[in-house]
């Protein structure tokens, strides 16, 4: 008989997500139903275990990345606001997203010739192909190439390349600090072709508005337009994460989609995204409005 995994987070059956930096006072916690692997990478701790109610769940560093039962919120959300947001993206690139799931969305969009992935750590890869089938399916595309590193060294190496850059990080502390940071913002502007869009993981308005502040602020140094939209979803803190959406070409609107397919077509690729949903998400309560002014 195997023996069972135990992991700190995990007590009396439950999972628990705590972080007195990232959201002091609260937590998330999930019901288990079987531990199915743990390991220490060369870069971080890595739990995937199956919950009673949202399928298999990727934990990286003691918070939950993803959930198989309300991943596509994110994953769509990340990747369409970006893709839409650009005339004819051709060429993607990933920042993170070890996972995946933003693969998965990108490859949606005929126009795009090549997504490529950069991901510090393969423990991800491997564990997502294993564990996360439905997202790391996305391996399989003829389109996707994979390049396992850190993504501030691989986006130095190139200049005027892609026509969107998403990052996919976890949250700024530890091995993610940097991407929240104006020097790196440089970097994806270089990397990016002359209408290039980016987007990127920016935390949750209800704990995290310094942070987000701060993100604009950077974001606004860089690129001429720079916007915060937002998504729900249940196992993330707060229940919602959002995204900073970032533009090269100053006459673009983010807020509103530059490319649209037929409501019927969106229903077949999308369970969250839609043209209408892109431009509500931009909408934000009248106190962080007022902040991110």
């Amino acid at each position: 008989m195997s023996e069972q995994i135990t992991h700190p987070t995990i007590v009396d059956g439950w999972f628990r997500e705590i972080s007195d930096t990232m959201w002091p006072g609260e937590a998330m916690t999930l019901k288990v139903d079987k531990v199915l692997h743990h390991e220490k990478s060369k870069y971080q701790d890595v739990l995937i275990f199956k919950s009673t109610d949202f399928g298999n769940v990727l934990v990286l560093d003691n918070a939950i990345q993803v959930t198989e039962r309300d991943e596509f919120s994110y994953q769509e959300m990340i990747a369409h606001l970006a893709l839409n947001s650009h005339p004819n993206p051709k060429k993607v690139l990933v920042i993170g997203g070890g996972d995946g799931g933003v693969l998965r969305e990108i490859v949606k969009h005929e126009c795009v010739e090549e997504a490529v992935l950069c991901d510090i750590d393969e423990a991800v890869i491997r564990l997502s192909k294993k564990y996360l089938p439905d997202m790391s399916k996305s391996y399989d595309h003829p389109k996707v190439k994979v390049h396992i590193g850190d993504g501030f060294q691989f986006l130095k190496e190139y200049q005027n390349t892609f026509d969107v850059i998403i990052t996919d990080s976890s949250d700024p502390e530890g091995p993610a600090e940097t991407l929240f940071q104006k020097p790196y913002f440089e970097l994806l502007n270089d990397a990016l072709t002359e209408k290039g869009v980016i987007t990127t993981q920016a935390e949750s308005f209800w704990i995290h508005l310094p942070i987000i502040k701060d993100l604009k602020k950077a974001c606004k140094a860089v690129f001429p337009v720079a916007e915060y939209a937002w998504t729900s979803i249940p196992t993330y803190p707060t229940g919602m994460i959002g995204f900073m959406v970032c533009s090269k070409d100053k006459s673009v609107n983010v807020k509103k989609p530059l490319r649209e397919i037929s409501s019927a077509e969106e229903e077949k690729l999308y369970r969250y995204y839609s043209k209408d949903i892109h431009a509500a998400s931009f909408v934000l309560p009248t106190w962080v409005a007022k902040e991110l002014e």
